[in-house]
Formats: structure tokens, sequence, C-alpha cells
């Protein structure tokens, strides 16, 4: 019966999102039938205590142990709260935290506990998005593609464009919105593009006890150090054919490039080098881009933005240009997923993950 209601017609759905950052749980609302979406102005955001992000910190990197226990409390915990608000929903879109991600290797891991929180709110939930790409074969990540391919058709793109999300690590994806479905050969492209704000946080909350550096203040006042920037630009992962993704800490030799430069020249090469990645990454491009799109905490540092306007050969602008909430997207995005999942429809392919199908990956957990 449950089931049933969901599989007809717009739903209203709450997706969250707890990204690299670590800087907290945001939860959105959509109404949505899994092909199209309209936004709603529901949303919010629960923030981490800074003893919380040093429990999940502490986790980052590892797949068992006491610090994953740790941290997966703190993120049920976390999620729960955040979630409560929005239990007239009709189903959750649950995405945990990834602490892990080793596609090649021994998979990904994102801790938190969908049925738990079902049985908890007594709402359907999805979880576990990831899984069934690693085991098809893809790289689990980025999962956001096929919302942002209903992103261009909502907005009426008439060319390709790009949406740049810049969270801990960059990730791009390409869309051809005159495709009409997101599963279509030549549709979409993405994958990550190396790290973003990740290592610009960890160097400055080390250095300065800050968690970022805030519109960009350190790097405006520095100076990019041109041998590291380079040294940064031979790794092999930048010439590897998409789609391919990262973990959050696979690039944190970058701290040492920079580790005996003053703490506004580091800031500014590291930036620089988020900033280089993606120009890099655009490169792969299947055809230019008319417009970027940025998404993601990257989009407030305005340093950043300068340094991808004035190497892009487009239109460079935060994601609000086109009417869309650059800090809700991810959340919409898994609410948006998790209809896909709950209908049978597929939320990655081999253009957005590497996945050797077309995959609906998702646990529907349903409260006794």
């Amino acid at each position: 019966m449950l089931k049933a209601k969901l599989s007809k017609g717009p739903i209203r759905v709450a997706g969250a999102m707890s990204g690299t950052s670590l800087d907290g749980v945001d939860v959105a609302v959509i109404e949505t039938d899994g092909v199209t979406f309209e936004a709603t102005d529901r949303h919010a955001f629960r923030p981490y205590s800074s003893r919380e992000q040093e429990v999940l910190r502490a986790a980052l990197g590892k797949w068992t142990g006491d610090e994953v226990d740790a941290a997966a409390k703190v993120i049920q915990e976390a999620h729960l709260e955040a979630f409560s608000a929005f239990t007239d929903c009709d189903l959750f879109g649950f995405h945990g935290q990834t602490l892990s991600h080793e596609p090649r290797g021994r998979g990904t891991l994102q801790v938190g506990d969908g049925l738990a929180l079902a049985e908890a709110l007594s709402v359907p939930t999805v979880w576990d998005f990831r899984s069934a790409d690693i085991k098809l074969g893809g790289e689990g990540a980025p999962l956001a593609p096929f919302f942002h391919f209903a992103c261009a058709r909502k907005i009426e793109c008439d060319h390709p464009v790009v949406f740049l999300n810049l969270g801990g690590v960059g990730n791009i994806t390409w869309v051809n919105p005159q495709c009409e479905f997101a599963e279509e050969e030549g549709a979409l492209l993405a994958f990550d593009t190396g790290p973003a704000n990740a290592p610009i946080n960890d160097f400055m909350l080390a250095q300065t006890g800050q968690p970022f550096d805030k519109d960009g203040a350190k790097a405006r006042k520095g100076t990019v150090e041109t041998g590291a920037l380079e040294l940064f630009l031979q790794e092999v992962y930048f010439t590897r054919v998409p789609p391919k993704s990262l973990d959050r800490n696979d690039f944190s030799e970058m701290i040492g490039l920079v580790s005996e430069l003053s703490t506004p020249d580091a800031v500014a090469t590291l930036t620089a080098m988020s900033a280089a990645a993606v120009v890099q990454g655009m490169d792969h491009c299947p055809e230019p881009p008319s417009q970027v799109f940025v998404t993601g905490g990257g989009r407030h540092n305005p340093v950043l933005m300068e340094m991808l306007t004035v190497s892009l050969d487009c239109p460079v602008a935060p994601i609000e240009a086109c009417g869309l909430n650059g800090d809700m997207l991810e959340a919409q995005a898994f609410a948006y997923l998790a209809t896909r999942v709950v209908r049978g429809l597929p939320t990655s392919s081999p253009a957005t993950t590497g996945v050797m199908a077309l995959v609906g990956g998702g646990t529907l957990s349903e409260p006794t």
C-alpha cells in the first residue's frame, strides 16, 4: 500500500546532504515525479558543532573501528534532528556521510542507517545510494548529474551547459539539454575535477584556527607560487579519461607543496590549484559549454570565482543566476534521486560514473 502511494504522480520529498566540507546537514524539500521537479521554500541547515566536526575528521579515510562508530553516531543523531521538521513529507532521501571512497579498491563507505531513520520518524527512506553502482563497476560518484540534467531542462537551456560543484572536492556535470532524458547516450558527462575547498579549509584550520578562507581574504593577500602549481598539475589523475572520482583526501599532498610558503601565499596557491583542476577538467567536455553554473561553498569565494572567470572561455556564474539554490542543490538532488529509486528509474549511467549499465542505486526502507 505504501509503495503504491509513492508510485504515481508528484510526491513531496525531503533530501539531505552532509558533504566533504563537514560543515553540517542540508535538508531541502522538492515536489517531483522523478523526471521533473519543483523546488519549494522549505529547507534547513543543521550545523555540526566543533566537537562533532572533530569526530568526523578523525574518521575520514577509515573503514572500521571506534572512530567510524563515533562518526556514525554523530551522523545519525544530526540527521534525525534535521529531518524531524519534515515528517509531513512522503519520502526521505538520506545520503549519510562519506568517510572513505576507493572505487577501484575497497569501495565506498557512507555511514548512516536509513532503516533506523525511517523507523524513528515514520517516513519511508531511500539510502545507500552508491553501493549498487560500485558493484556494477562504477565509481559510485558523482551522483548529482541526473538531477543536474533535470535542472538544465527546467531552466530551458538550449545549448550544453556545465554544472560545477565546488565542495570539498570539485565535480563537473556537462549537460546536453537537447536530449529528452538523462539516460540517453550523449546527454551527460560527469566526473570529479580534483580538490576544491577541502585542502584550503584544512590548511586554514591548521594554520589559523579558522574553518575556511572567508571571502577569499587570505588568498587575496597572497601570491600564487607557480612552481608548486605546475607540480600539482603533473598529477596523472588529470589526464585520466572520465568518468572518474576522488576521495576527499586523495590530494592531501597539496598542503606539502605549500608548506614553506607564508599563509597568504599558501592559500592563494591552493586556491589556484582548485581552479586549475577545473580548467584541466573542462578539456574533457564533449563540446564547449555555453555557460558554467557554480554550486557548492566555493562559489562564495570571490578569488576562486575570479580565477575561473579569467581562465574559462565561457561565462561563469553562481547557480543563483538561473534561479536555483546553490546551498541546497545537493540536498534537492538526493530527494530527486530517492524518488527515482522508488519508481525504478536509473540514477547513474556509464557517462556519469562509468558503471557498466544504467543503474538505480539505493535501498528503500519502510517504517513498520
